[in-house]
């Protein structure tokens, strides 16, 4: 680095927090917009942010993600936790990490080590509460036109999509990184984002809200499958009507073939469904995957249906067809012929359906951040990095991002996993490398962190943050959020 100018003749100073490595004119911020040259120091744009803890209930509250300007006030140790949001890089990597704080909780010496991680190895993976057809899995996801993840394995009552990652970040052209990274910090900082899927549907995605499915907004997340919905309500349709029908992409459920129907009694109705059946009351593939009746493609709910069984069916026998989410329902009556005639639905089967829809949660949007901490972001806790990976695998030391608890992968390295919503307001940033630069947290007890190797030189107390003229902002704890500093309280925390 020593043959790099850190100033130009010109006033323009180098910026060392990423390897752009930027010349920023006087009055200028950098391409990441998070330093600026102002009158001819370098400084950072974003206030470094400060936790302060949920007071006690019924005293008020700094509303979470809308900070107020430290006042300057001596910190108290155990109420206030030093996030990494604003705190600055280790880069170029030999550095120890910009804070290394001290304090006395609750009589035991904490220390918490802070740095924004320079993440090319990051992404996010969302999970979409919608039983509508979305896209096949594998299909590729687009943003603005450009390939940014992929649609992954369904999971229960929910898409899945993975976003980000090495590859697109660095491996495509310049467009596609870029693109992928600004899909990345829109997400993270909980903007909507609008996403295409390749043979499937627009979705308009924002961590915390409702997703937005071809311009419609979901309401609310299946209760079950078809089988599941028939065992949850059985009891409740029985002697309300002959035969029910739950409409599914994945499991259809019959009710007088379900085991819950053989169980209370309900007698064979002769209906004969398309699909594959799987156990009695069970089918598979009635339909394809779509946006209409219980995640299917059919607008009709009878085309699942084949000719009722003569020698069983009798004229006259109801049904109820229903999809998971209670969104479409209709009841029919076999006329002379056999045939389904649907006919008003009776107030009982009309509040069964209410039911249904009562135990639909809200559907949502979650995403999660995932990412390597790669060795030279855990040199900055320690000379010797693996020894910071061991601490965490034997739960010395606690993961944050922003104070937001982080889920730590097993294997090798710490890939961790958080929710974008528990992190204060626009807690990401990033470098034009492209990448993700994310606050991340490590706090264990001081004497561990000297057994670890850690750079004791570095570590100042608390109250020294009140002398270094930096720009701060406190806001409150997010209320679903444990306390950091009480990691040492923990009982699953090996000693």
């Amino acid at each position: 680095m020593s043959g790099i100018p850190a100033r130009t003749d010109d006033g323009k100073i180098r910026c060392d927090a990423c390897p752009v490595l930027c010349y920023i004119r006087e009055g200028a911020s950098g391409a990441c917009d998070r330093y600026a040259n102002v009158a001819g120091e370098l400084v950072r744009v974003d206030p470094h942010i400060l936790l302060g803890k949920t007071l006690a209930e019924g005293q008020a509250v700094v509303p979470f993600g809308g900070g107020r300007d430290w006042d300057g006030d001596l910190l108290q140790a155990g109420n206030t936790f030093v996030t990494a949001i604003g705190a600055g890089t280790t880069y170029p990597d030999y550095k120890p990490a910009p804070f290394i704080v001290a304090a006395e909780v609750e009589g035991v010496d904490m220390v918490t080590v802070v740095t924004e991680g320079i993440f090319s190895y990051c992404g996010v993976k969302i999970k979409i509460d919608t039983d509508r057809h979305l896209g096949p899995e594998q299909a590729t996801v687009r943003a603005q036109g450009e390939a940014v993840g992929h649609v992954t394995t369904g999971e229960y009552g929910s898409q899945m999509l993975s976003l980000g990652g090495v590859h697109h970040l660095t491996g495509g052209s310049k467009k596609e990184g870029r693109v992928t990274c600004d899909t990345l910090l829109e997400l993270c900082n909980t903007r909507p984002v609008e996403l295409t899927i390749d043979g499937g549907s627009t979705v308009i995605v924002e961590a915390g809200k409702a997703p937005v499915v071809n311009g419609q907004p979901e309401e609310r997340m299946r209760v079950g499958c078809g089988s599941a919905t028939i065992g949850m309500f059985a009891k409740q349709w029985q002697g309300k009507v002959d035969e029910v029908v739950v409409v599914d992409d994945h499991i259809t459920g019959v009710l007088s073939e379900h085991q819950a129907g053989k169980l209370l009694g309900i007698p064979e109705t002769g209906i004969k469904m398309r699909g594959r059946r799987s156990t009695p009351g069970r089918y598979f593939q009635v339909a394809e995957p779509g946006t209409g009746w219980g995640g299917t493609d059919i607008s009709d709910p009878l085309s699942i249906l084949l000719p009722f069984d003569p020698k069983v069916a009798k004229p006259g026998t109801t049904m109820l067809m229903v999809s998971t989410t209670g969104e479409h329902a209709g009841y029919y009556v076999l006329d002379g012929e056999l045939k389904p005639v649907e006919t008003e639905m009776p107030q009982p089967l009309r509040d069964s359906v209410a039911r249904i829809k009562e135990n639909c949660e809200p559907a949502l949007s979650t995403v999660l951040f995932m990412g390597g901490a790669g060795g030279s972001l855990r040199a900055g806790v320690t000379e010797n990095p693996v020894r910071l990976t061991q601490s965490v695998k034997d739960a010395l030391t606690y993961v944050t991002c922003g104070g937001a608890p982080a889920y730590i992968w097993p294997g090798g390295g710490i890939t961790l996993m958080v929710d974008v919503t528990l992190l204060p307001q626009n807690a990401f940033g990033y470098v034009p490398t492209p990448a993700l630069v994310a606050p991340i947290e490590f706090t264990l007890r001081l004497s561990d962190y000297a057994q670890l190797g850690g750079h004791m030189d570095h570590v100042r107390r608390i109250d020294a943050l009140e002398t270094d003229g930096l720009k701060r902002q406190q806001v409150s704890l997010h209320r679903e959020t444990p306390w950091p500093l009480s990691f040492h309280t923990r009982k699953d925390r090996k000693h």
